[in-house]
């Protein structure tokens, strides 16, 4: 059995590796959001591919969703003793060393997805990780703050302001001449099905989708996805900003209309949104809080079971 996952950071990477127990045969490709990456220090930071590596490679912080276990931040004190900018991203030292790795590849040639596969060499995640382009694609935020009306990256907008100032729009650049990463098309064109898990539809999945080619190449698929909204709040995170920022309202109805029957053949939903429903959708009403290894992975399974009975 073939599954291709499409994969933003915490919701994600949990959800994945109740996937992985679900179903330990199979041969899970994830396709990894890059919108989020960022040069920090001189380092290149990819925030999603990294929390999906170390979530399932057992090296995650578990109370925080993000970052190194067991880590320090002797480097970011130093940072700020020398006063330098910025002071809201925090790196930890164990991270850094993986940013490190990432840009001296980087530097020398090697692309992000060999280098994704390189880093995941130590890990051993059991799935393929693949980012969703080689070519460098930053999601931005239009705000308009007390420094006027600004472009910033998503990672300011997210961390540092916490989504605290509305976005009046959201922006993927470098998005118009990106390419899917080697293996991305060829992955969900031998797919049996595909799964979004309940990461943010907008700056998470709704990021892959952009990738010129991604989408087209799902369309014959079948897809099941996760809501990552119960009762009209995210599960976790500030997916409600991400969403009013595009006008679209913070419910599993609008999240299912916003990704289009055209896309998603099955859609999990809490047990109080029961009543959503899109013709040619097949919807089923689930647990979705992911709060133990147990229901985790029973959530992963009701995703499987659809997504099988869903598939010709």
């Amino acid at each position: 059995m073939h599954i291709v996952s499409l994969a933003g950071g915490i919701g994600g990477a949990r959800f994945l590796r109740g996937l992985r127990a679900a179903a330990p045969d199979a041969d899970i490709t994830v396709i990894g959001n890059t919108g989020d990456d960022i040069t920090l220090f001189g380092l290149r930071v990819c925030p999603d591919l990294d929390t999906v590596m170390y979530t399932l490679g057992g090296g995650i912080d578990e109370e925080q969703g993000w970052g190194r276990a067991k880590e320090s931040h002797v480097v970011k004190e130093e940072l700020a003793a020398y006063g330098v900018e910025p002071q809201w991203f925090g790196l930890g030292d164990r991270d850094f060393a993986t940013h490190i790795v990432r840009s001296q590849m980087l530097e020398a040639g090697y692309p992000l997805s060999q280098i994704t596969e390189a880093l995941c060499a130590r890990w051993q995640p059991g799935v393929r990780l693949l980012p969703m382009s080689d070519d460098r694609c930053e999601t931005h935020v239009v705000i308009n703050d007390a420094q006027g009306r600004r472009a910033v990256h998503f990672q300011e907008w997210w961390v540092r302001l916490r989504a605290s100032v509305p976005a009046e729009s959201i922006a993927l650049v470098g998005v118009d001449t990106a390419r899917p990463a080697p293996g991305v098309l060829e992955a969900i064109a031998s797919a049996d099905f595909v799964i979004f898990p309940p990461s943010n539809p907008v700056v998470s999945i709704g990021t892959i989708l952009q990738v010129p080619g991604i989408r087209d190449a799902l369309l014959p698929k079948t897809v099941v996805g996760v809501s990552p909204i119960i009762g009209g709040a995210p599960v976790r995170g500030m997916a409600d900003a991400c969403l009013t920022a595009i006008g679209v309202e913070t419910t599993a109805q609008a999240v299912l209309d916003l990704y289009g029957a055209d896309l998603v053949n099955g859609w999990l939903v809490a047990e109080e949104d029961a009543h959503v429903s899109l013709p040619g959708v097949q919807v089923q009403a689930r647990p979705l809080l992911m709060t133990t290894p147990d229901t985790t992975r029973s959530l992963a399974q009701a995703a499987l079971t659809l997504a099988q009975s869903l598939t010709p």
